[in-house]
């Protein structure tokens, strides 16, 4: 009894040295930046986190939206594999987020170089050049739609004056694909020309001059010191780019709806019909778990690139 009464009071001592040092830690500094973060781990937790827990574990089931189904292990990943769908929208979103990469790069390094010099007018073209950006989405794409929806449209009113043949911008697979293509270029070059405009005016002004005084030219001055200096805020804003490309839902959507024959159908888009049009939450949910999956495989290779 009374070494039982001993070990009583040695844990009580020990809780209360723990409660006193508890007590002390929160009453430091050094707590204070978790507990101001707490709120927002919490709301991020509620938003994001549970959202996604959930999301994943529907993605092994054969569930819709009314009924919760029951387990299927890897089935709906297994059916992703062998689907033409999934290889289709895959493909697409590929090119679509290749075929944007390049071309708001290079739309907006040569916007940014021509705006960083001193031209005449030069704060009126920056701001000018920010409005497709600044556009909502859907005013922009519908306006877009609008000019090439048929023969009738504007920019086919104008080919046919021309003495050309109409296109059928919406209706060909090809053309539809370039169509979301230009579209989706034309909407996010900007955010790549201020990115790169901010980068392009962080240089030392001195290293361009150094190199003049040796000789180098315009050409060999880009490529010597303007990449390199360029050269991780490029990789930031590519890897940015590819995640909104990817998960780009307005453009196909309110271009296409993912036709012609679902060319121009991404894997977003693929998720929302298999949930919406399908009611399978099983395979939406699998859908978008692989996207996650390799937007974070690329997301690696871009950082380990931009440390290298």
């Amino acid at each position: 009894m009374i070494g039982h009464a001993e070990h009583a009071g040695d844990m009580q001592h020990t809780r209360a040295i723990q409660r006193s040092r508890a007590g002390r830690w929160f009453r430091s500094e050094k707590s204070l930046p978790l507990l101001l973060l707490l709120p927002s781990i919490l709301m991020i937790a509620g938003v994001i986190a549970w959202p996604m827990i959930i999301g994943f574990e529907d993605g092994f089931m054969n569930g819709t939206l009314l009924r919760p189904g029951t387990f299927v292990g890897l089935d709906n990943y297994v059916h992703l594999a062998a689907s033409d769908d999934f290889h289709n929208a895959l493909w697409f979103s590929v090119v679509f987020a290749v075929f944007n990469i390049i071309g708001c790069y290079s739309l907006g390094l040569a916007l940014a170089l021509l705006t960083n010099q001193h031209l005449p007018g030069r704060g009126f073209f920056r701001i000018a050049l920010l409005l497709p950006w600044i556009v909502p989405s859907i005013v922009s794409i519908v306006s877009w739609r609008w000019m090439i929806a048929d023969e009738r449209a504007l920019i086919n009113q104008v080919i046919v004056g021309l003495g050309g043949q109409p296109v059928y911008f919406l209706s060909d697979s090809h053309w539809a694909q370039a169509t979301v293509i230009v579209i989706k270029v034309w909407r996010s070059f900007p955010f790549m020309m201020l990115s790169l405009l901010a980068a392009l005016q962080g240089i030392d002004r001195s290293m361009y001059e150094a190199a003049e005084i040796d000789g180098a030219t315009a050409r060999q001055a880009f490529f010597h010191i303007t990449l390199p200096q360029i050269r991780n805020i490029s990789i930031v804003l590519c890897l940015l780019m590819t995640i909104w490309t990817v998960n780009d839902f307005d453009t196909p959507w309110l271009l296409t709806q993912g036709g012609p024959a679902n060319a121009t159908e991404n894997l977003v888009l693929l998720a929302y019909r298999y949930t919406f049009g399908r009611n399978n939450v099983g395979l939406g949910s699998a859908t978008s778990f692989v996207t996650l999956a390799l937007l974070m495989v690329i997301v690696v290779i871009l950082l380990r690139r931009k440390e290298s």
